[in-house]
């Protein structure tokens, strides 16, 4: 099954690219900080990785029925393969990048039919091949990588939310709205989101620690995967400036720094294959219009095709959504300004810059997987608030529930 091509927008003139506060108020004890900073699992995390287990086991059912229920052909006595729902869009980029590398035969921009894999980064398909060696087919393999980073994922986000309030039910709500969240079946997806928190989220337990090389090997290697390890890298080293005397921890400098290493190596063996510094760029732009524009234009024309029945309703529908998400997170920013989170808000402020500034928001209801900050204050604002949670279960774990039927059947709309 390939992969849909993007959505096209009008043609438009040529342009030129152009201290923390606990979240919940509530004074931290030393137990707490030390639970929130633990790296390696302990007694607690069974509820955790058991509230895991059950909510993959839930999609995996919907894989089972959407196969049944969402064949090609409505008079079809046969289902498809049994990972072939999993096989939709990214995944197949990542696939191939990891099977027949990035320029396979000398094919690249400019041949026909090219299909942009450039604008991804190496770290999910290098270890989606290494795993292949074991897991002979390759979807399993995606589907494995993402599992084992999940579980990683779910428990450093346990411990994030330990370092605001002691309370272990704080971590156990975070989890929950997060892997109960809209976008949250690519986390199971052979994509890179689980994978990037399983590193991004133990490098900020490093960072909060003062263990400023792990927290730069983690980051490093979380920017292999994703870009957004940048955003990362600068939080880490908001984080470091304003926590740590610079004249006694000038030689820690070096390991803030390292985060930057793999998108240096990745533009330079670009450039190597292309003959252009801005390879990544350019190919984000041919495949995803990713060109810059001013934030009200980006929003504008989101907005235009949202609600001025421009698109087909299935592509309308992905862009309220896109809208929707753009506020969340800028109401995210000012939380997190007001409560003078610098490191957090540099990371969502430069996650929101970068997606709000294309020629129309692609991809942000995804990226709030990524807002870890926004699931630890919903989790503590729950815990004040009981109707929280039962709002949030009935309103947005039924959205989770379409979204994940409609991605696994291949009519995702964007």
């Amino acid at each position: 099954m390939a992969t849909a091509p993007p959505l096209r927008p009008p043609a438009q003139p040529a342009r030129t690219p152009a201290p923390e506060r606990p979240a919940a108020a509530v004074p931290r004890t030393r137990a707490g900080a030390r639970a929130g900073s633990r790296l390696w699992p302990g007694p607690g995390d069974r509820d955790v990785l058991l509230l895991y287990v059950l909510t993959r086991a839930g999609i995996w059912a919907t894989a089972y029925g959407t196969r049944w229920l969402f064949a090609g052909d409505r008079t079809a006595r046969d289902v498809r393969p049994a990972l072939s729902s999993w096989n939709q869009w990214d995944a197949w980029h990542y696939l191939r990048i990891a099977r027949d590398g990035y320029f396979p035969g000398g094919a690249g921009p400019g041949t026909d039919g090219w299909d942009n894999r450039e604008a991804f980064f190496p770290g999910f398909p290098l270890v989606l091949r290494a795993v292949h060696v074991v897991v002979p087919d390759w979807t399993a393999a995606a589907l494995l990588v993402s599992f084992v980073s999940g579980a990683v994922a779910v428990l450093a986000l346990a411990r994030v939310a330990g370092l605001h309030l002691p309370d272990s039910a704080l971590g156990r709500r975070a989890v929950l709205f997060f892997l109960l969240s809209p976008c949250a079946v690519f986390l199971a997806a052979g994509y890179t989101e689980a994978l990037f928190l399983a590193l991004a989220l133990p490098a900020w337990l490093a960072a909060r620690r003062h263990n400023w090389p792990l927290a730069g090997i983690l980051a490093c290697l979380a920017t292999g995967v994703r870009v957004s390890g940048l955003f990362l890298a600068a939080a880490i080293a908001v984080h470091f400036v304003t926590t740590t005397d610079l004249r006694r921890r000038w030689r820690s400098l070096p390991w803030v720094a390292l985060p930057a290493l793999p998108a240096a190596l990745y533009v330079w063996f670009l450039h190597a294959h292309t003959g252009d510094w801005m390879a990544w760029h350019h190919a984000q732009e041919r495949g995803w219009y990713r060109n810059f524009h001013a934030p009200w234009e980006a929003w504008q024309h989101t907005w235009t095709a949202a609600f001025s029945h421009t698109q087909s309703t299935g592509y309308a529908v992905v862009f309220q959504a896109e809208l929707l998400a753009m506020a969340v997170g800028l109401l995210l920013l000012g939380l997190l300004l007001r409560r003078r989170r610098w490191p957090e808000a540099v990371y969502i402020g430069l996650t929101l810059w970068a997606l709000g500034t294309s020629y129309w928001y692609t991809s942000i209801p995804r990226a709030t997987l990524l807002w870890w900050p926004m699931w630890v204050l919903l989790a503590a604002w729950s815990l004040r608030r009981p109707w929280v949670r039962s709002a949030y279960l009935c309103v947005v774990a039924p959205v989770a529930t379409v979204l994940t039927v409609t991605f696994l059947s291949g009519r995702w709309a964007g």
